[in-house]
């Protein structure tokens, strides 16, 4: 893990601690931090809806592996 310092208002941090349930400041920033990236992933993937050609039905998807033999 690398040390960074990041300077935030003391109200908000305390408030981001509380809502996320953490037991220390760098706890409730890495929660933070890791929920951002994923609902931003999250937001990434549903753009992409409609706009991809998929051509395998279902059953193909679950019992189509032909690594498995």
């Amino acid at each position: 893990m690398r040390r960074t310092t990041v300077t935030l208002p003391q109200e908000l941090l305390e408030e981001l601690v509380t809502l996320v349930g953490a037991k220390s400041k760098t706890e409730a920033v890495l929660t933070a931090v890791k929920n951002e990236i994923r609902l931003r992933k999250r937001a990434r993937i549903k753009a992409m809806a409609g706009k991809m050609e998929f051509t395998a039905d279902a059953d193909e998807l679950r019992h189509g592996d032909r690594r498995l033999g």
